[in-house]
């Protein structure tokens, strides 16, 4: 039988000593798309393409994916909470997320880890229950707290090392809503 030769979604294995631990690493992750029961989202280079146009006025505009604001409809109706925690302070973004459904939604937070367990109080779920998708600095100490991690494939290298999940896709281009797809089947929840 031939071996399974993949380590993390959206990563190649780099040597044939590697490959031996695949298949652990493999229902190891699958494990933790079973487990998840919240999803929690950073904005800028998760939701978002990492870039913001500027207006003549000095208006900052953000991009987002339809089809990750599907997926999180799709995810919220299957019962899964959602909470976004933002350094950004976008009104747009917090009107898009609040007309998606989300009422967790913190902007301005430096420090996410305090906030996270505002919002798992509020759930009554614990931090193994969450996949939480963030793709820069400040998302590492929640990355590192959770049940599952995981970030866009254009994520800082520092936050790649410690997702257990790397979506083949980049912030703002539908990364969310593939991680969403893999926990709802996972958990045979996807009924598309």
């Amino acid at each position: 039988m031939e071996r399974q030769q993949l380590i993390k979604f959206g990563t190649e294995p780099t040597s044939p000593a590697t490959a031996e631990t695949a298949p652990v690493e493999l229902v190891h992750l699958f494990d933790k798309f079973n487990a998840v029961r919240a999803f929690v989202l950073d904005v800028d280079g998760v939701l978002t393409d990492n870039f913001v146009h500027l207006t003549e006025s000095g208006e900052q505009l953000r991009r987002m994916n339809i089809r990750d604001g599907l997926g999180i409809r799709i995810a919220m109706q299957n019962g899964f909470p959602f909470c976004v925690i933002t350094g950004g302070r976008s009104q747009g973004v917090i009107k898009r997320l609040s007309w998606l459904g989300i009422e967790h939604i913190y902007s301005g937070i430096s420090e996410k880890w305090p906030v996270l367990l505002q919002f798992l109080e509020a759930v009554q779920l614990r931090p193994t229950d969450v996949c939480y998708i963030g793709d820069d600095l400040p998302d590492l100490e929640v990355l590192r707290k959770v049940g599952l991690a995981a970030c866009p494939s254009d994520a800082v290298a520092e936050v790649r090392a410690v997702a257990d999940y790397i979506s083949p896709l980049p912030g703002g281009a539908g990364c969310v809503r593939d991680l969403i797809e893999k926990v709802l089947k996972t958990q045979d929840k996807w009924r598309y």
